[in-house]
């Protein structure tokens, strides 16, 4: 029988509709899925939550570098929420279907706050590089209306950006099955759908990339190259090995949560590359939001004192 086709007002209906597929592949392990998640969403709204409160309320936690960590914490709070909620609801409830404009309005904030962080990253390195190897102008160089405006200028400057980001992604066309093979609406998926050409919006995509990660990223290791000659010259061994410990595993968060996206974003974008796209994603969106509370706080005698008079209040 030969399909007729359907009227306009039908296929725009058809339209406003995505599926994300997400973990739809392993369907033995929805519940044990959601279970560790959840977990995981719980530790991240409770490790950086904590962390916000206490720079906020001690006294000896008033310094720039407490600052940044403390809008660091509530960034990622807002980063995982954009995006873990959804899942949880897909995995909990098994319906996938997310509207045109809500998966919009996803991408828009996850690609904010991911380019947020990309540049408060940056900007926390470049603090400690300032009280590492200039202490004495640090002071000076780093006071509160520059720490203001270099915060600030993390938050916004990304946000017209991505907004028009994400507004020439969906003035596409979009055809086929509207099946997003992600737990999540991401660019490279989204594009995978389009039923134009999309060369201009891949270019746009790899600027982003340079802009938001490359950028940032060398700046990054820039600073922590500086800060790590200035640790060689140290004449204690005692001194050298624990700032080198702080460093390593600064730096090794860094590396994961640039190397996942830059890889994740600047591979080629075929329908083979979409298992490894999926997991190279939960590192920098989900796995890097929960140990960052961990590496930059915990180990930190300061925040571990305010810790303990805080729980013993």
């Amino acid at each position: 029988m030969h399909h007729q086709e359907k009227p306009p007002e039908d296929n725009l209906t058809e339209l406003m509709e995505f599926v994300l597929l997400g973990f739809a592949d392993m369907p033995h392990l929805q519940w044990f899925l959601f279970g560790l998640f959840l977990i995981i969403y719980i530790i991240i709204l409770m490790s950086n939550g904590t962390i916000f409160l206490m720079t906020k309320m001690d006294p000896a936690l008033q310094s720039p570098m407490y600052f940044f960590l403390a809008n660091f914490s509530f960034l990622e709070i807002c980063y995982v929420s954009a995006t873990l909620p959804k899942m949880l609801m897909n995995l909990g409830t098994q319906r996938r279907r997310i509207s045109l404009v809500a998966c919009a309005t996803q991408m828009c904030f996850a690609l904010m706050f991911g380019g947020t962080e990309g540049l408060l990253l940056a900007v926390m390195a470049y603090d400690r590089y300032v009280a590492i190897c200039k202490p004495l102008h640090y002071p000076l160089v780093m006071n509160h209306r520059v720490c203001s405006q270099l915060v600030t200028g993390s938050w916004t400057i990304g946000i017209p950006i991505m907004i028009g980001q994400t507004y020439q992604i969906f003035s596409l066309s979009f055809c086929g099955a509207k099946q997003i093979n992600h737990f999540f609406c991401d660019i490279l998926p989204i594009l995978r759908l389009a039923c134009e050409d999309t060369f201009v919006n891949e270019m746009l995509v790899y600027i982003l990339v340079v802009s938001f990660a490359m950028v940032p990223f060398l700046l990054i290791l820039g600073s922590y190259g500086k800060i790590i000659s200035i640790i060689l010259k140290l004449p204690s061994a005692t001194s050298r090995a624990k700032a080198f410990s702080t460093c390593s595993s600064h730096l090794m968060v860094v590396v994961v949560f640039f190397g996942s996206g830059i890889i994740t974003y600047l591979r080629h974008n075929t329908r083979h590359s979409e298992g490894t796209h999926k997991v190279l994603s939960l590192f920098y969106t989900i796995l890097i939001p929960m140990i960052n509370p961990m590496i930059y706080s915990l180990r930190n005698k300061d925040v571990i004192m305010a810790l303990r008079k805080l729980l013993c209040k």
